[in-house]
């Protein structure tokens, strides 16, 4: 089978495409004819290495795997022996961030992991692009109390995370306010948020307006510059781990002080983020942004567009 593989860490060079021997079936996996995954951040993490704590999910020294890939979506081929979950024809969807060897023609994975039938009505494309950026979108919400009267402000709202916590809020009722790039700016003013600035524009943090919430989907923001917007009881967080991962002491720190508090999501139960965004995909409430479309051939490419850190919504592979 065709997969996209690295052998060591480093950057888009290492990447290549090579025929791989195709994963066997155990008696509880499912074996999956992999048609779409995306390319995302946490993809690129799996490549790197970076930051260096991430190896110690993905593999160390060297990758546990080195066929890349973290999402798929695709058709039931094969099933082991004991598996009850799933049938042959079956379509279906997963993630893991701590990577899968998913860019590939063929992925065998557990039937209790991380994966659930694709909604009637969604492309293997679509289904591919409901994985990564929405399950850290629902961690974001699980740290905070919102209502129909909260102000929230998402920074880099045409990113894979930012484009379905904009989703997920408006779901909810918040009033939202967004940022957005320029060519952007009625891409996510179509996600029905309330206010968008363009920050190619306008700086955001001297909006001399305050909010309940700031979420840095995109975490080229800090703490420090959005503190004068927030409200005496606010909250900021970030997607990233920022200078120096001052985001993983920074919430100790601002909690010991009292009033404004960065707030750090460790995203967890992957399997219960997809269920929240199969609910609403099920009920016409969410649909994922696709920007780019690469076939597995032009592996290379994708990731060294995604690393540039420019990309709208969600990248995919086409693999099958």
């Amino acid at each position: 089978m065709k997969a996209v593989v690295r052998y060591q860490y480093g950057n888009f060079n290492q990447v290549r495409i090579e025929n791989m021997p195709k994963p066997k079936l155990k008696s509880n996996d499912v074996m999956i004819r992999v048609y779409a995954t995306t390319v995302n951040r946490t993809d690129c993490g799996v490549l790197t290495g970076s930051p260096y704590i991430f190896r110690f999910f993905v593999g160390w020294p060297k990758p546990r795997t080195p066929i890349l890939g973290t999402d798929f979506a695709g058709i039931v081929e094969g099933v082991g022996e004991k598996v009850t979950k799933f049938k042959v024809g079956d379509k279906v969807w997963g993630f893991d961030d701590n990577g899968l060897p998913s860019q590939a023609e063929y992925l065998v994975y557990h039937e209790d992991k991380n994966i659930l039938p694709i909604p009637d009505g969604l492309s293997f494309k679509e289904a591919a692009a409901c994985a990564e950026g929405t399950h850290y979108a629902v961690n974001f919400l699980k740290y905070v109390k919102l209502g129909p009267e909260s102000k929230v402000l998402v920074n880099g709202a045409t990113g894979g995370i930012g484009s379905a916590l904009v989703q997920l809020l408006k779901y909810q009722g918040v009033k939202v306010t967004a940022t957005a790039n320029t060519k952007n700016m009625e891409l996510i003013q179509s996600l029905g948020i309330d206010k968008v600035i363009d920050y190619e524009k306008e700086d955001f943090t001297k909006l001399g307006e305050e909010f309940d919430v700031i979420f840095d989907a995109v975490g080229k923001s800090t703490f420090r510059k959005c503190k004068a917007i927030l409200n005496k009881n606010g909250c900021y967080l970030s997607s990233e781990l920022g200078d120096g991962i001052e985001n993983l002491y920074l919430p100790l720190i601002t909690k010991l002080k009292g009033g404004k508090r960065v707030l750090f999501p460790l995203p967890t139960d992957i399997k219960g983020s997809m269920a929240v965004i199969q609910k609403m995909v099920m009920e016409g409430k969410f649909r994922p942004i696709i920007e780019k479309s690469f076939s597995i051939e032009q592996a290379r490419e994708a990731y060294q567009y995604v690393a540039a850190g420019q990309k709208t919504g969600n990248v995919v592979f086409e693999i099958s």
